[in-house]
């Protein structure tokens, strides 16, 4: 008989801070959907992470990426995954690459991803980190997309990485009908999550999911302030 291979205490050790990730910080912030709970166990967060901050992978905190960027909590980004509720036969636009890893999420759930990230350091390490994860149905583009991104467009869902002061229309105006556009608005300290869905005949309903605090997209536009 064959013997089972073996699991090094390493990966046990990983696999249990997973497990914690999920059953303390995560199902306790209002995340119940059993597929995003399970896809959370599937994907490797710390193949995502710098290798400098491969430590901290499953801490409930922002882990620097560089460039003055970051990568959201993990709670954050669960929150984001289930209010999206992604279908397999979806085209999503993520704005804020990032590290790679709420791509890999959203290209899990799914048809098809295309990401944008202003940096193209991040387009690059993301680029190999999803190759290495097996994950092939993203397109990632360097750009400036924080007053919009139709390239790959009409979409079925849009998520922001970081925050936005206002809301750009052109987000709103590259949804399909019934599509949903996830952004965090506002500016620090006080910030909302807001849940944007485009109905048939152009008209939006906005939902507040819950209130946040992230770092803001570069070049994100910014309110018309009164000059006395």
């Amino acid at each position: 008989m064959n013997a089972s291979p073996s699991v090094t205490a390493s990966e046990q050790d990983i696999e249990s801070a997973r497990f914690f990730m999920v059953e303390q910080q995560i199902r306790t912030w209002e995340v119940l959907d059993p597929v995003v709970l399970d896809l959370l166990m599937r994907v490797h967060r710390e193949d995502f992470v710098p290798a400098a901050h491969r430590a901290l992978a499953f801490a409930d905190l922002e882990i620097p990426l560089g460039h003055g960027e970051v990568m959201l909590a993990p709670k954050i980004e669960a929150r984001m995954l289930q209010a999206l509720a992604l279908r397999d036969t979806d085209n999503v636009l993520e704005v804020g690459t990032g590290s790679g890893y709420m791509t890999a999420l959203l290209a899990s759930l799914a048809r098809h991803v295309c990401s944008v990230d202003i940096l193209s350091d991040f387009t690059r390490t993301a680029g190999a980190a999803l190759a290495a994860a097996g994950i092939r149905n993203v397109t990632l583009d360097t750009g400036d997309a924080a007053r919009g991104w139709d390239q790959h467009g009409p979409y079925d869902a849009i998520v922001l990485t970081g925050s936005v002061p206002v809301l750009p229309e052109a987000f709103q105006q590259s949804l399909k009908p019934g599509g949903r556009l996830l952004a965090v608005t506002g500016e620090a300290p006080v910030m909302q999550a807001q849940l944007v869905t485009r109905m048939e005949g152009g008209a939006c309903r906005n939902v507040t999911l819950f209130e946040t605090c992230i770092p803001p997209l570069k070049n994100a536009p910014q309110p018309r302030r009164f000059v006395f």
